[in-house]
């Protein structure tokens, strides 16, 4: 397609931010991996929610340029580059929360990463750019298992799920 420009707010990156702060913790966000383009919604949890805690970012070229014995703490990133990860042998084993959005969660995957790693949270995000970065979020704890939805609205925000007659 054509490449687009999304604007971002600032109160709606700050309010996005302050979900963050709220439901994850300093110790999840303690050394976030950042793997995404600064130009990327991604990009605006990876780098500001971390620092806005004043915790530790590591920069990695991408995801798969992650080094398994790197400290971290959180991986955010889509399903298919964790999948690549896990499969390279290369989430690291003080990774506690990795949170996954822009394509479908599989159930296979989430209790691959609960199986052959020490993650204790995977979270399923959903949203488009225009949304800032995510609209909707679930996490799933390791002891419950995969959670087939896409969770509730983030912090003072509504969702509306309707037909193709806007019902």
């Amino acid at each position: 397609g054509q490449p687009k420009g999304v604007a971002m707010e600032h109160a709606n990156a700050a309010n996005f931010i302050a979900w963050a702060n709220a439901n994850f913790s300093r110790e999840q966000l303690s050394n976030t991996l950042f793997s995404t383009s600064i130009n990327f919604d991604l990009a605006v949890y990876e780098l500001f929610a971390p620092l806005s805690v004043g915790a530790q970012i590591t920069l990695v070229r991408d995801v798969l340029a992650t080094d398994p014995s790197s400290p971290l703490s959180l991986i955010n990133t889509v399903p298919s580059g964790i999948n690549a990860l896990l499969q390279s042998g290369g989430v690291p084993a003080t990774t506690r929360t990795v949170n996954l959005a822009g394509e479908p969660l599989k159930r296979a995957l989430v209790e691959q990463l609960f199986a052959q790693t020490e993650v204790a949270t995977v979270a399923n995000l959903y949203g488009p750019t225009e949304t800032t970065t995510y609209s909707t979020w679930v996490a799933m704890d390791r002891n419950d298992g995969f959670v087939a939805h896409i969770g509730k609205p983030v912090a003072n925000t509504r969702i509306y799920i309707v037909d193709a007659h806007l019902q």
